[in-house]
């Protein structure tokens, strides 16, 4: 006989909260036990922070209990620490130990070891990835048995990411993150709560399974929805806006991006300088930036050295390295906002640039988003040349037409972020510079703008250390090393991480840990001279599978069509929708594997 489950350490009972007229959860449940990973998703402004606040008990409930077994350490990490003016790092990690243990030093020692950092630094000196990083030790120096963590990768490098990562894979407790970080979430957690209109919804399987899980949801509330009134109605096509975007990917869109992909990789060559005269002038502004040579230092430290590069109209290169390796410091390169030490930089003809850099403009917090937009007045704003009412634009950034009126200070952080992209892509440019445009953005924000940029007909530059967000944008990856050695791959950052084992044995054993993302990126490893028997027969197979896929996706949303299946014979309907579900999850892959291969196929005949 199995041995009973142990009993959960933190339990939330017909949880209630609500603020002025909005309500926030209604009835809700959930527990948290020894050794859970937890992911607590949902649109912005659902309440996850809030949420997590009642778990950690900073927040009471209306209604509702709370409780947690006798002798339960908790500890929480917030969004947006607060940091006393003065307090030293070891002063701030202190805070974090238990009563008991405040005079275990070697507690404190251990976690300034782990996060590389000098003791006696005064916080408040400190950049946004070393503040985050000390905010890390506070919480684990306690040794909690649950760990809340809000938005933990926020301003952390690549290799912090994965050094976390690293952490709280081999972490004994258990704990809920809120991130917005896929590739993050994907990897750790095996529970997901879904936060939804007031509802808390628990599925026992990781992240990567949230979407195909609420879709089906979704799925049946849309069957259901005809009989209730409109207001319903209205949210459930509210919610299911968020939902779609993730799930359903443009094939051709796909394609584009590994045609573009394809290009860019022709461009690249990590041996010598690569110029090609004989293009420029042939297009006006075909020619976008041409970087020769160049080198820049800082007090003798090197951020670049003998770098080359030519980034042509529709290119989206991504840049990458740890903090501090000099990014922004390229990016300025780059525009020629900064020049190089040695070597030349070229901009092209007739660029119209628009730089959203780290800082991100101020909004004013009394005006309301309609005036934040409207700049000179009346109902109109003008998006890249062209007049659109301020309604539709807000709409286009997931806003609801109630909140046009709305003060900015009502919004949530990540609807501000939002705004400050609504406001900066309104700007007409063939040429976005974009450093760390993911900071502190929510999910359902990063594939708007993931969206936009898809269709943006520019030229992009763009910072970042969304990993995931980087395998679906940009064309090739610039990294930078930290010692001045900069190199450019073709791809996303999977790519990067792909060619980088197969040049170097020793790039091989220091990223052996880190998992290839699956996001359906291209590979650009060494071309094979000829399709092996199985990618033959795959490519002859692949059109009619696709074919009856479609036909089987067809016949099963005509039968899901019948607005009475539901109450008819539920049984028969759920079946019908799982089924449905699997076989456009079936056609997805499909699709992306026959695309990979025509493009090999092609590739090796020289198409």
């Amino acid at each position: 006989m199995r041995a009973p489950a142990p009993p959960p350490l933190v339990t939330l009972q017909d949880i209630s909260l609500g603020f002025g007229s909005k309500s926030l959860f209604s009835h809700a449940e959930l527990s948290v036990g020894r050794r859970e990973r937890i992911c607590l998703v949902g649109r912005n402004g659902a309440g996850k922070s809030t949420l997590l606040k009642i778990i950690a008990g900073i927040i009471d409930p209306e209604t509702g209990t709370r409780f947690v077994q006798p002798g339960c350490q908790i500890a929480y990490l917030p969004q947006e620490p607060v940091i006393p003016e003065g307090q030293t790092i070891t002063e701030y990690i202190k805070e974090g130990l238990r009563e008991e243990n405040r005079e275990d030093h070697y507690l404190i020692d251990a976690m300034l070891n782990m996060i590389r950092l000098n003791g006696n630094l005064v916080m408040n000196n400190l950049s946004g990835g070393e503040k985050r990083r000390a905010a890390i030790a506070r919480s684990l120096v306690s040794q909690p048995d649950i760990l809340l963590l809000d938005e933990p990768t926020n301003h952390l490098d690549l290799p912090t990411i994965e050094w976390l990562e690293d952490i709280l894979e081999k972490f004994p407790g258990g704990f809920v993150v809120i991130s917005h970080d896929r590739t993050f979430l994907n990897r750790l957690t095996k529970t997901t709560l879904w936060v939804d209109r007031g509802i808390v919804r628990r599925l026992n399987k990781g992240f990567q399974h949230f979407e195909e899980w609420a879709e089906t949801i979704v799925a049946q509330e849309e069957v259901e929805r005809a009989k209730l009134d409109k207001r319903i109605a209205q949210e459930t096509t509210w919610s299911h806006q968020g939902i779609t975007a993730r799930r359903k990917r443009n094939q051709g869109r796909l394609r584009r991006l590994y045609d573009m992909r394809s290009v860019r990789a022709k461009h690249i060559d990590h041996g010598r300088s690569v110029i090609m005269e004989s293009e420029i002038g042939n297009v006006s502004g075909a020619m976008v930036i041409e970087a020769k040579n160049i080198s820049k230092s800082y007090d003798d430290r090197m951020i670049v050295t003998n770098f080359s590069t030519r980034i042509m109209r529709g290119d989206r290169v991504g840049i990458i390295g740890p903090n501090g390796a000099g990014k922004t410091t390229l990016l300025k390169l780059l525009t020629g906002t900064l020049s190089p030490d040695k070597g030349y930089v070229k901009l092209g003809m007739n660029l119209t640039p628009v730089y959203l850099d780290q800082g991100r403009a101020q909004l004013d917090p009394d005006k309301s988003l309609w005036a934040t937009l409207c700049d000179s007045g009346g109902d109109q704003v003008m998006v890249r040349g062209k007049p659109r009412h301020v309604i539709g634009y807000l709409r286009d950034f997931l806003f609801e037409e109630a909140q046009a009126r709305s003060p900015v200070k009502s919004l949530s952080g990540g609807e501000r972020n939002r705004l400050l992209l609504a406001k900066a892509l309104a700007q007409f440019s063939n040429f976005l510079i974009l450093d760390e445009p993911t900071n502190d953005l929510d999910m359902e924000t990063l594939d708007l703008l993931q969206e936009m940029l898809s269709e943006y007909e520019g030229t992009l530059l763009l910072v970042s250390h969304d990993r995931s967000f980087l395998d679906r944008v940009v064309t090739s990856t610039i990294v930078l090393e930290g010692d001045g050695t900069v190199k450019e791959y073709a791809g996303g950052y999977s790519d990067y991480l792909n060619q980088r084992r197969l040049s170097s044995p020793e790039s091989a054993k220091k990223h052996q840990k880190i998992k290839p993302l699956a996001t359906g990126t291209s590979s650009f490893q060494s071309t094979p001279k000829k399709l092996s028997y199985q990618q033959k027969r795959d490519l002859e197979l692949l059109p009619k599978k696709i074919a009856t896929l479609e036909a089987t996706i067809q016949e099963l949303s005509a039968r899901l069509e019948d607005a009475e299946l539901f109450s008819r014979n539920p049984e028969v309907f759920l079946k019908t929708a799982e089924g449905l579900e699997q076989a456009r999850l079936d056609l997805e892959k499909s699709e992306s594997h026959w695309l990979e291969l025509e493009a090999l196929r092609e590739e090796i005949e020289g198409v």
